[in-house]
């Protein structure tokens, strides 16, 4: 957070606010023995899934797996970005948020500068849209396309003219240059990087225009063409028409995602209005990640061509990497000779929504590729078919989702226990030996101790009153449980909201968030003995374990002086 909003002012506001009386004020809660409950904000659901603890200052969904502190819950609840959170929690607390003084000025002078380039860009925008009503042939394209006008005001249609220095002319051209509208030439001219195509502006989440893309008006290459990345343009992070999808509906059922910008205008047209383009790439994790706050089902929609299917298989990689229970994607394959346009023309609105809402998940989608071809008569076959889905499988969440997918993986290959997704692993990164989601799970003793830890950070002290020497102590998450403590001990946090702050976006932070609701049915005057029993079993296993290692290799090869002294102390210990 060094050089933006003060960590110690992130600790302090979690503190500060009681997550019961955030949540309650945009979700009302009922309360339910030591909980708050609701029905779930992110999900539809009958019945309420959705907890709230005041004594952990956390909230999870036992429908959908969300979870986590008030932070983030109001990026969750409000698409908000971490830094827009943090700014209303904030002002719900009636502070103001403190930034990191070494930091102040370079922010200051930074926002000051992106402040101009998004001015610049709606002005341009606007340039755009006065040179479309000067333009005959521009019109004439737009007319050809039966674009209507309330159309192409909604989506600031515009016309990049013919010339070399339409903007050059007009504006500042550092900031031109900046934003990506120039080109610049090795000799240091200038030139407009759009000349004689129609303008899509592309505007964030927020309403910002941060980029364009231009399309000819005929059949010249390249047909498409779009900003360049800049400070405010991230075309992997970035889709065209989802300001205006959410300025139509803020909660849409579905996302439409079509693979260009008059797709979606098209589709606008016969007023399906949930519809997005990516921006002149696949669509990437981040793409899903960010539709999928504003809904839970994604129907991906492409051309019934050779490429198309393509696209489509694609497109799987981003898809599995962003599954997770509570979110789906279907896969929808257009007639051969159509695009989203051409279709809804010749089959009419009806025909097509029906299309989109009948369109193959992609679990059927998924292995009815992978089995094409195959003869799953043949054992060689089969093993070809565990080969091709591992990789996929592997990608998933830990999630009921991932089970089912892979209990299919063994309904069709006839085995029955494939070792290949046998303890799959939470996460690669946290350990050079074993996932500690994997040893947690496996050994309770282990999972006991962190949770508890987790949930009532005071218990750090305990541990350092115990003065343990972690030399040679080996258990099932053993660097998690240290890091812990560390974490506790030199920030002295006694909240455990502000705790798991800590591990936003660390590969730890899926464990821990997991570790952190779990109920481990411990009454209160209990915590403290049964934490100090599961951990002294642990450590008393791991000195078990590591005298035996000692001994064996006192006997195959000897020990060295370090080793000699270690294990003299831990028989003396025992």
């Amino acid at each position: 957070m060094t050089g933006r909003i003060s960590r110690e002012f992130i600790d302090e506001l979690l503190v500060r606010v009681d997550i019961v009386d955030l949540i309650d004020s945009r979700v009302p809660l009922k309360k339910t023995g030591s909980n708050y409950v609701a029905r779930c904000p992110f999900h539809t659901e009958k019945s309420p899934s959705f907890s709230v603890n005041r004594n952990k200052q956390f909230f999870h969904c036992f429908g959908c797996g969300a979870s986590g502190n008030a932070i983030s819950f109001l990026m969750d609840f409000g698409h908000l970005s971490f830094v827009e959170a943090v700014e209303d929690l904030a002002a719900f607390a009636g502070v103001a948020v403190q930034m990191d003084l070494a930091g102040k000025e370079h922010i200051k002078s930074a926002e000051q500068s992106l402040k101009k380039l998004y001015l610049l860009m709606e002005q341009v925008a606007g340039y755009y849209v006065d040179e479309l009503r000067k333009n005959a042939s521009a019109i004439n394209y737009l007319k050809s396309r039966q674009v209507k006008g309330e159309v192409a005001r909604d989506f600031l249609l515009g016309y990049a003219p013919d010339k070399w220095d339409g903007l050059a002319s007009q504006f500042d051209q550092k900031l031109l240059i900046d934003a990506g509208m120039l080109v610049v030439k090795d000799d240091g001219k200038v030139y407009d990087r759009f000349r004689n195509r129609i303008m899509y502006p592309i505007r964030d989440k927020r309403s910002r225009i941060v980029g364009f893309g231009g399309r000819v008006l005929d059949d010249s290459l390249p047909k498409y063409l779009n900003s360049p990345e800049t400070p405010l343009f991230h075309k992997g992070k970035e889709v065209y028409g989802l300001y205006e999808l959410l300025a139509k509906n803020p909660k849409p059922q579905r996302i439409l995602i079509v693979e260009g910008y008059m797709d979606v205008i098209a589709l606008a047209q016969y007023g399906i209005n949930y519809s997005v383009a990516a921006l002149g790439t696949a669509a990437s994790h981040a793409h899903l990640d960010l539709l999928f706050r504003f809904a839970s089902e994604l129907v991906f929609c492409f051309d019934g061509d050779k490429a198309g299917r393509e696209a489509a298989w694609k497109a799987m990689d981003a898809m599995f990497s962003s599954l997770k229970d509570g979110r789906s994607c279907r896969i929808m394959l257009l007639p051969e000779q159509h695009d989203p346009d051409s279709l809804i023309r010749s089959e009419g609105v009806d025909s097509f929504i029906d299309r989109v809402e009948s369109a193959q998940v992609l679990s059927d989608y998924f292995y009815e590729h992978v089995s094409r071809g195959l003869n799953l008569n043949e054992m060689e076959a089969r093993a070809q078919l565990i080969a091709k889905v591992k990789p996929y499988i592997e990608k998933l969440q830990e999630s009921t989702f991932k089970e089912l997918m892979s209990a299919r993986l063994k309904d069709l290959s006839g085995v029955k226990k494939v070792a290949a997704l046998e303890n799959i692993k939470f996460n690669k990164e946290l350990s050079n030996r074993k996932s500690i989601g994997q040893e947690i799970n496996r050994l309770s003793s282990s999972r006991v101790a962190i949770a508890l830890l987790l949930q009532n950070p005071g218990l750090a002290y305990l541990v350092e009153k115990l003065e343990i020497d972690w030399a040679g102590i080996e258990f099932g998450g053993v660097n998690l449980f240290k890091d812990i403590q560390r974490l506790i001990l030199e920030k002295k946090i006694l909240n455990s909201a502000v705790l798991l702050e800590y591990y936003r976006d660390l590969p730890e932070e899926k464990v821990v968030k997991a570790l952190a609701v779990l109920d481990l049915h411990v009454e209160e005057d209990k915590i403290d003995d049964v934490f100090s029993d599961a951990l002294n079993g642990l450590l008393k296993q791991a000195r078990e374990v590591e005298i035996m290692r000692l001994q064996v290799k006192a006997q195959k090869e000897g020990l060295n002086n370090e080793e000699q002294a270690l294990l003299v102390d831990m028989l003396v210990g025992k």
